[in-house]
């Protein structure tokens, strides 16, 4: 009974399939980043990925067993825009949510626009299997050279788990505002709201040292949370490490690496 309370728990509000440590070190204030993981956070950001490139990542809750998640991601760019494959998982073998997605994303004037299609798993022993497909939509915009803007949907098409109860995945609503006032410092504030629940309110800042280290932090805002993190780049490998807690679950922490398969290519302005 333990798990299938979990799991309608669950199916009510998704675990989140936020990912990638440059994003955790700073509260998962994403909606303005762009990366490899802006196919898991706000799909619009991709079309800024000008490199081949696969990205893992491994997010551990030692206080929480069977709490773990992981994913991958592979980026491929076009002329006209970038497409990428990812993989998600969360939980045990009692209970567990997996997650296939593909995503495209294009520059479009001083706009990426972004979307992807997810096919969601969720699967409970002894209470079968439930899936669906769902629908993001995302995008950011550069206002001026230390401006940004971002914002997503999640589940737009709020597709049904069960036709026997009406259940749906959850749809959210993300914004957030990015302030660089130079080449070393990073400003972000963001606001996520499911329709269901309070909105949680995010903050973050990112410091790059002359020597390519890059400090991060942030907080959460219901629920309350602190984050810290760092990241270097080892020529085209880049590593992230965040470390997250707060006082119900503890600790939480996360470590992710991206392999650039090529160098850089100049495709759109920044």
């Amino acid at each position: 009974m333990l798990f299938f309370i979990a799991w309608q728990a669950s199916c009510a509000q998704s675990v989140s399939t936020l990912m990638g440590g440059r994003s955790a070190g700073m509260a998962y204030a994403s909606a303005t980043l762009h990366d490899e993981w802006s196919l898991l956070n706000n799909v619009g950001g991709l079309s800024k990925v000008t490199q081949p490139s696969a990205a893992f990542a491994y997010d551990v809750r030692a206080g929480l067993i069977g709490a773990n998640r992981m994913a991958a991601v592979v980026a491929v760019p076009f002329k006209t825009g970038c497409s990428a494959l990812g993989l998600f998982r969360f939980g045990d073998d009692l209970y567990n949510e997996q997650l296939i997605t593909l995503g495209y994303s294009n520059q479009l004037g001083i706009a990426s626009l972004g979307l992807k299609v997810n096919y969601v798993q969720y699967h409970a022993e002894g209470f079968g299997t439930r899936h669906a497909v769902s629908l993001n939509f995302g995008g950011l915009a550069q206002l001026t050279p230390q401006i940004s803007v971002g914002a997503y949907i999640v589940n737009l098409n709020q597709p049904k788990l069960s036709t026997l109860d009406n259940e749906r995945l959850p749809t959210k609503l993300v914004a957030g505002l990015a302030f660089q006032p130079n080449n070393k410092l990073l400003l972000l504030t963001e606001i996520e709201k499911d329709l269901e629940y309070d909105p949680t309110i995010k903050g973050g800042m990112e410091y790059t040292s002359y020597k390519k280290l890059t400090f991060r932090t942030g907080f959460n805002l219901h629920p309350n949370a602190i984050f810290l993190g760092f990241g270097f780049l080892i020529r085209k490998l880049k590593i992230d490490y965040a470390l997250q807690y707060n006082s119900i679950l503890s600790a939480a922490h996360q470590a992710s690496a991206v392999y650039r398969l090529e160098q850089k290519r100049k495709r759109h302005a920044k």
